[in-house]
């Protein structure tokens, strides 16, 4: 039997936590169900542990009911820890991040100590910068949620984050990436402890898309670029790239609008946004492409032409690179379905 601790706090969405239980569940309906005369135990026994051992309140204001109070010492085969929602945009996150990482010292302790003691340690969402705080990302790979790939970037520059992964393993370490990822999170352990075979059962039963092996098609490109910093000449930049979505603007005329050198804006762009002025322009681009692709009926070509591509081959190219579908794809999975006669 699988011992897994589910470890949470205040903050957390109650989905995250009662879904990854709900996975486990019908993981072990499952199990029993395909050898019922064996009288086989349990796959997986779990726990939802907070450190006072009382109930949390969820980003909801819900409580999550709570099993024990976590300690380091007890037994586990793995530890899954769970990201706080906070709306209002990744500056809103770190402000939140920044602001609670003395209430977390606990919680990074008893990572740290289950990790020593052979425990697995697996993260949900932002839950990956508790790993990453704990030191235990450390020259490894790891996943988050797709508007935080660049902050954990800047603030973790020995952990390669992997932004488009939906799930990275590590051995010792997992990580998933945006909040719904714990689904794929959970049907990893129960392949890891119970085959591919259970794991495949207990996705169709519950309707999971296990081909979900990317984030690229759901993030988007300048809200991840939306790092706060207090450059001025970036944000007056940023404004007039805006302004000038269609038509587009070289990189000359765009410096001589601001009155610096070209060296001097791209360095201040890469230090405040890490991205170039231009490649944050093809972001902007790309994630109005993806609003007009959803939202309108337009062709692909006249959608390129609108974000200012005038060569559709490029604009395809350039969408399935940073997208990972095409924009007819994209298209056909996200956009507005058409009203039935």
């Amino acid at each position: 039997m699988a011992i897994v601790r589910l470890w949470v706090y205040d903050g957390l969405l109650a989905s995250t936590v009662t879904g990854f239980v709900d996975v486990l569940a019908v993981a072990n309906a499952m199990w029993r169900q395909n050898a019922p005369q064996t009288g086989l135990a349990p796959l997986f026994a779990w726990s939802v542990e907070s450190l006072s051992g009382r109930p949390v309140t969820s980003a909801s204001s819900h409580a999550i009911a709570v099993d024990a109070a976590i300690n380091a010492r007890r037994p586990a085969d793995a530890v899954v820890v769970f990201g706080p929602f906070v709306g209002g945009g990744v500056d809103a996150f770190l402000r939140h991040w920044d602001a609670s990482r003395e209430n977390f010292q606990p919680i990074l302790q008893a990572l740290r100590a289950v990790h020593r003691r052979g425990s697995r340690v697996a993260s949900v969402c932002s839950g990956a910068f508790l790993l990453a705080e704990a030191g235990l990302l450390d020259g490894a790979s790891a996943t988050t949620h797709w508007a935080l790939v660049d902050a954990m970037q800047r603030r973790y520059p020995g952990i390669a984050i992997l932004g488009d992964e939906v799930l990275v393993d590590n051995g010792r370490t997992v990580c998933s990436g945006a909040m719904t990822s714990y689904l794929n999170l959970a049907l990893w352990l129960v392949e890891r402890h119970g085959g591919a075979a259970l794991a495949s059962a207990t996705a169709k039963v519950m309707l999971i898309d296990r081909q979900r092996v990317s984030q690229a098609s759901y993030r988007s490109l300048t809200v991840q670029a939306q790092a706060p910093h207090d450059d001025a000449l970036v944000g007056k930049a940023q404004r007039l790239l805006q302004r000038c979505l269609r038509e587009g603007i070289r990189l000359p005329l765009l410096a001589g609008e601001l009155a610096v050198s070209e060296r001097t804006l791209n360095r201040r762009f890469l230090k405040a946004l890490g991205k170039t002025p231009l490649q944050y322009l093809q972001s902007l681009r790309i994630d109005h492409a993806k609003n007009l692709l959803e939202t309108t009926r337009l062709s692909v070509e006249a959608v390129g032409e609108h974000v200012g591509y005038s060569d559709t081959s490029t604009f395809r190219r350039l969408f399935k690179r940073e997208i990972g579908l095409t924009p007819k794809g994209y298209q056909q999975r996200f956009g507005a379905r058409q009203e039935r006669g």
